[in-house]
């Protein structure tokens, strides 16, 4: 028997194994329940007349995919960052208006995946922002599957066309002393900083006075990283760092700022660094996160094991090693001392791991 219209169907499996099915008329949330049967399609003539009963009511109201963002928006799921909400924010809110009349029960369908790689193309001139337009979308379902606004989405494992590998993009010295001779100063020690610790631009922009501990050597830079991990990480002072720290006006809290001597936000650092990184004829691939091959190059030279410094920098024990290994071939002041003591290195993790 063919379903009248307005049932939604479906199937669920009983600890014992068999399968129960579930009738409800609509597929909205809330939409009620009239009826539960063995059989797929039900035989009993009071099914019918369920049926009609169910479609005299009137029709619970629609979420559609507007009102799920709004919902989404309004819970506890958003992200706690400024920068974080206005992306999400941004797409969540193209997406809306994309699928403005869709109600949000249509993700349940198989056929989605492709409406939703469909609004993707949008963008697909620009590999990151196609991949950025799913993501958030898909955090988006997630969310609405887990608070129960709908039973299940197949838009999982979106494919990807943004794929690169950062890792072996470093500031070489020579790229380093060629910035430093074009930029002011302000742009220059976020940059040395960036370099010497190898910390992101969120943890940067919040560098002070406070963080600065003495040791029974020197000194030392203790900072709670904003990374997923969430680990501190303890940072000796000397060289270059000391010089900037050192340099910096008392009366200042902070340890960077921006030209007018104020706080920094992540992009005006970033931005900083761009546009003097394009002034002084540098590859356009050079960006404030690529200083870490430098700063883990740093730590193997001060000692740290690999696996010291992948935890450190958040990377597995072989992404450090390469890292450190790129860093250095393309460093012709670096080569030579710093490949015998990685290779030095490697064979201590190898004999500890035996």
């Amino acid at each position: 028997m063919k379903l009248p219209k307005g049932i939604h169907r479906v199937r669920r499996k009983l600890a014992s194994g068999k399968s129960r099915f579930h009738f409800y008329y609509g597929r909205g949330k809330g939409s009620p329940k009239f009826w539960e049967d063995d059989h797929r399609n039900p035989t009993d003539p009071d099914f019918l007349i369920a049926y009609a009963e169910i479609a005299k009511r009137p029709k619970p109201s629609v979420l559609t995919c507007p009102a799920l963002v709004e919902l989404f928006f309004d819970s506890a799921a958003m992200p706690k960052g400024d920068r974080s909400k206005q992306d999400i924010k941004k797409w969540l809110l193209r997406w809306a208006a994309h699928f403005h009349d869709a109600p949000a029960v249509i993700w349940e369908e198989r056929g989605s995946r492709g409406e939703m790689n469909k609004w993707r193309t949008k963008w697909k001139h620009s590999p990151k922002q196609h991949d950025m337009a799913g993501t958030h979308a898909v955090r988006l379902l997630n969310w609405a599957v887990e608070e129960g606004h709908i039973s299940e989405h197949h838009c999982d494992k979106l494919r990807r066309l943004y794929e690169v590998d950062r890792s072996e993009i470093v500031w070489t010295r020579a790229d380093r002393d060629a910035f430093n001779a074009k930029a002011p100063e302000w742009v220059r020690r976020i940059l040395t900083v960036a370099c010497e610790t190898g910390l992101r631009p969120g943890d940067l922009i919040k560098l002070n006075r406070g963080q600065i501990e003495e040791t029974a050597r020197g000194r030392r830079l203790r900072i709670r990283k904003t990374n997923k991990r969430g680990r501190s990480a303890h940072i000796p002072i000397d060289g270059e760092l000391a010089a900037v720290i050192d340099q910096t006006p008392r009366d200042r809290f902070l340890i960077l700022a921006n030209a007018s001597g104020g706080p920094l936000t992540e992009h005006r650092a970033s931005e900083g660094v761009r546009q003097w990184r394009d002034k002084a004829g540098l590859s356009s691939e050079l960006r404030l996160q690529d200083c870490r091959g430098t700063a883990a190059t740093m730590l193997l030279n001060a000692g740290l094991s690999l696996s010291e410094i992948a935890d450190y920098m958040g990377w597995s024990i072989r992404t450090a090693s390469q890292v450190i290994e790129h860093y250095a071939r393309v460093a012709p002041d670096e080569t030579d001392a710093v490949l015998v003591k990685l290779s030095q290195v490697r064979g201590d993790e190898k004999r500890t791991k035996l």
